[in-house]
Parts: structure tokens; sequence; C-alpha cells
């Protein structure tokens, strides 16, 4: 879930407007801080390039170059009840984005290329307790919601392409894994390890099987 609510000293040098998307001493870059105070008075259109090790995509995901998103946000105001008036934050744009991940079966790096379009809707947190009904506005988009005085773009871009990558990576449909006994890679070489006896109860229900398949 993203967070505005404890961003820091950081954040608020964010806040000048110099600072954004330049990059602070020893190159890390500064976090695009997508504030409602800012969209309240006008919408931010981003055009971001990320480099490798600045986003935290676990440990089995690593950034190969950079990460190119672009796109607008902007303060969308609904009316929550007779007198409640909510500020959503409209975030709308693309990302391309190559990372590395590691094959399920034998554990070699995939490399692969991921591009996604979004058009995300974030509201106040608690402020669809209780609703049954999600708003016009609310149901053209994918809703989230965050705390405090805004969202990190790059948190927001993060989530997105965690969701864009697929659960189990393969590096070829034909991969054959690693040997369950000694570890090799059975693409790159055979072992020498014996093929387990099968046991025969599971021999007498695959005979089964096959009868009644046929």
């Amino acid at each position: 879930m993203l967070n505005g609510g404890s961003l820091g000293l950081l954040h608020a040098l964010m806040y000048f407007r110099g600072l954004r998307g330049t990059s602070l001493k020893g190159g890390a870059e500064v976090p695009m801080f997508l504030e409602i105070r800012e969209l309240d008075v006008h919408a931010v259109d981003f055009d971001e390039r990320i480099g490798p090790g600045l986003i935290d995509f676990g440990p089995e995901i690593r950034q190969s170059d950079d990460l190119h998103a672009s796109g607008r946000a902007q303060l969308v105001r609904e009316r929550h009840g007779k007198h409640a008036l909510i500020k959503d934050i409209r975030v709308a744009g693309n990302f391309s984005i190559r990372v590395e991940s590691v094959c399920a079966r034998c554990l070699a790096p995939v490399s692969q290329d991921v591009a996604r379009k979004f058009d995300l809707l974030y509201r106040p947190q608690g402020s669809d307790a209780g609703k049954e009904e999600l708003s016009v506005t609310a149901a053209e988009a994918e809703v989230g919601y965050y705390q405090g005085e805004g969202l990190l773009l790059e948190d927001l871009l993060r989530e997105q392409i965690l969701l864009a990558l697929p659960l189990r990576s393969i590096c070829k449909e034909e991969c054959k894994g690693l040997c369950p006994h000694c570890g090799k890679n059975l693409n790159v070489e055979q072992c020498s390890c014996a093929e387990p006896l099968e046991d025969p109860r599971w021999a007498a229900l695959r005979e089964i099987r096959e009868k009644l398949e046929h």
C-alpha cells in the first residue's frame, strides 16, 4: 500500500520546486512525490528515467536497464454523501523496463522486457469504508489508497511492475530443470543419477487412468 504519511526530511526537500527530478549528492535521484498541495493548483506531467538500484523489487527481481515512465497526475474532487468532499489522485501513463529474474526450473537468469499502460485512482485511506458502490470516476480506473499528503511515484511504479511480471519465470518452455538428486542443470549436461523406481501403487493407478482415457 502506498503511504505518504511518513516520508520524513527527504520528502520535505521535494517541496522546493528546484529539487524535483534532480539528483542528490552521490548520484542518488530525489524520489518524485505527487503532493496534494501542488496537484490542488495544477496537474503534474512526468517523464522520468530511473536507474537500476533505486527501486527495491525484492531479492528475486533485478532491474537491468533504466525504467522509463511518463504520464500525468491530477487531482479529482468527489463528493461522498451530501457534504463530504474528498481529494483523489488520478495517475495515468505508461512505463517500460527490463528486469532479470531466475528460472523457476533451472535457476538460470531470465531477462524480460515489461511495458504497460496504467490508469490509477488513489483515494484517501478510509474514504470508502462502509460504501458498497464506487463513483463513476473510480469505476473507470484501478483503485488504491494513499495516506498523508500524497504518494511517491516510485512506489506506484514498483507496484505496477510487480503486478505485470509473471508469477513464475521460465527460461524456455522445454527447460529440463535441475536434477533433484545432484542438482545439475539438465539443460547443460546429463547427470548419471539413476531414475527412482516407481511405486507399484502409482503404476496401478496409471494403468487404470490409461484404460479410462481409451
